[in-house]
């Protein structure tokens, strides 16, 4: 089974008034919706738009595998376990926030910043929290995250160039840019699909594509979740 999840569909949040515009593709903060609150382990994907000197101040995470994915500018990341980083354009970042880590997310560059961030439940909860950037990930390295029984597959694809989406439990293909054909629909920037059960897949760029797919292989325990405080909880 595929489901399509079009950029247009997504929930706007964020608070405009201090360049922050956030999409997202499950429920999150104060938009709630009970049949749409994960995807096997996954339990959020947000597209953040920071503008300059705009960011996320200091909170707090516990129970969650925090992957994210530079599109443009520069991304500034400070935690309460002493890492001060910035993570640039292909680059992963990991945060396993494990039984509790604070930390801030900020554009301190003068460009707008574009990320995403995806939320994974662990298949275990607590632990010592832990931090991972990859430089650069290379389209035939997958960045393994076995907290999570999952892994990320970064695809760049020239135009008509053809890969195969994983054979397992679950799939799940967001489109970074350009133009992917998967099973008979179009895929564009910011475009979804949650695949459940499918074999021999294989997505084909109608135009330049870079791609992140998750291969979700190993069945997630549903009391495990986040805490998050920044913006605001789920009612």
């Amino acid at each position: 089974m595929i489901s399509v999840q079009r950029a247009d569909d997504r929930y706007t949040g964020g608070d405009e008034a201090a360049g922050i515009l956030s999409r997202h593709a499950f429920s999150f903060g104060s938009f709630y919706d009970p049949d749409n609150l994960r995807f096997g382990a996954i339990l959020a994907c947000n597209e953040e738009r920071l503008a300059p000197g705009a960011g996320f101040d200091e909170h707090p995470h516990s129970h969650t595998e925090i992957v994210t994915w530079v599109v443009e500018g520069e991304l500034t990341h400070r935690d309460s376990a002493g890492h001060a980083t910035v993570v640039r354009a292909g680059d992963v970042q990991h945060l396993s926030s494990a039984a509790g880590v604070r930390h801030v997310e900020r554009n301190d560059g003068d460009i707008p910043l574009t990320f995403l961030q995806m939320w994974l439940a662990p298949l275990e909860p607590g632990g010592e929290p832990s931090y991972t950037t990859v430089p650069g990930i290379a389209d035939s390295t997958p960045y393994a995250l076995p907290e999570a029984g999952a892994m990320l597959h970064v695809r760049r694809l020239a135009a008509g160039e053809r890969t195969a989406v994983p054979d397992a439990a679950r799939a799940y293909v967001h489109v970074i840019g350009g133009e992917v054909r998967l099973d008979g629909e179009t895929l564009g920037p910011g475009d979804a699909a949650r695949i459940t059960g499918a074999v021999g897949l294989e997505l084909v760029a109608e135009a330049p594509a870079q791609v992140l797919v998750w291969e979700l292989s190993v069945a997630a325990r549903e009391d495990v979740g986040p805490t998050w405080s920044a913006p605001s909880t789920h009612p």
